[in-house]
């Protein structure tokens, strides 16, 4: 097992593959995600239930894949073998059993492992569809650099009573409980989010280390991967921006945990096409190359 001070051998076993010659990860999550609506679609997980998920998600990580196939499927998840036909890289989907393809009542969100090299880092997609096209801009990233880990929401931001499904904001959700285990073992995170353009009117992008400080260098350095693409960026960890993610969740609690966590907002023309959505993954992955390096 490994202890959540040590993650540089952390390597999850690779769960009993169910054989696929290879499957586009990022055509799987956009058939996931297109049933994605602005109401219904979303229940909030008993403490119980997220508290299962979370368990079963570290077992996960320490490589003990019987316990982690155990733990989801006392919630009803499953655990699979996915190849990415992009490169043929493994990754450990965690889904819900309910449904393969498509969302479901619940819409607790997926998680993809890499299952090729010890996990490193980690990109989080929290409104997916609502954000448009964040959800295939977090595919890109995962494939950009080995040791990722994708935390995908599985609701549209607006589906749940009283902004229950907005992840972002809330931390009763399986999404918040995959992050914290993550930050608890000092894994540097990058949040994707989007806004229109006439929101923040001149700027592409915003860049920011949320709450803390702690990846204020990583910030530097995205930023500066941007900018040499002749991107617009307002540096929110230096300077007054809107879009700022100071309210976020999971930035709190990697700031209170003093773990690297950077969220990072593009515009809509950015996300538009698949042209605005390499080089926005081409920038992230500077960094995230990086922490796969670590």
């Amino acid at each position: 097992m490994i202890g959540p001070g040590d993650v540089s051998q952390a390597r999850p076993a690779a769960p009993a593959p169910r054989p696929s010659s290879g499957t586009d990860l990022e055509q799987r999550i956009a058939r996931f995600t297109s049933g994605f609506v602005g109401r219904g679609g979303y229940r909030t997980p008993t403490d119980g239930e997220r508290q299962a998920f979370t368990k079963a998600f570290a077992h996960l990580l320490d490589g003990d894949t019987e316990a982690a196939r155990a733990g989801l499927a006392e919630i009803d998840f499953t655990l699979r073998t996915v190849t990415d036909a992009a490169g043929g890289r493994r990754y450990a989907e965690v889904a819900d059993g309910a449904s393969e393809s498509g969302h479901t009542a619940r819409g607790w969100g997926r998680v993809y492992v890499d299952l090729d090299r010890p996990v490193r880092w980690s990109v989080q997609v929290p409104h997916p569809v609502a954000d448009a096209r964040t959800e295939l801009l977090g595919v890109r990233v995962l494939r950009g650099a080995p040791g990722g880990v994708l935390v995908l929401a599985g609701a549209h931001r607006d589906a749940g009573e009283g902004g229950a499904a907005d992840v972002a904001h809330r931390e009763d959700s399986v999404f918040h409980g995959v992050v914290e285990e993550l930050v608890r073992r000092k894994l540097p995170g990058v949040q994707l989010h989007g806004f229109a353009d006439e929101s923040f009117r001149g700027r592409d992008a915003v860049v920011s280390t949320g709450a803390g400080d702690s990846a204020l260098a990583d910030a530097e350095r995205l930023t500066a991967a941007l900018r040499r693409d002749d991107l617009d960026v307002c540096t929110a960890y230096s300077a007054r921006c809107k879009l700022a993610g100071r309210e976020n969740e999971q930035g709190r609690t990697a700031a209170d945990r003093r773990s690297g966590f950077l969220h990072v907002e593009l515009n809509k023309t950015l996300r538009g096409d698949d042209e605005g959505l390499d080089r926005a993954a081409a920038a992230i992955t500077t960094l995230t190359d990086r922490w796969s390096r670590r």
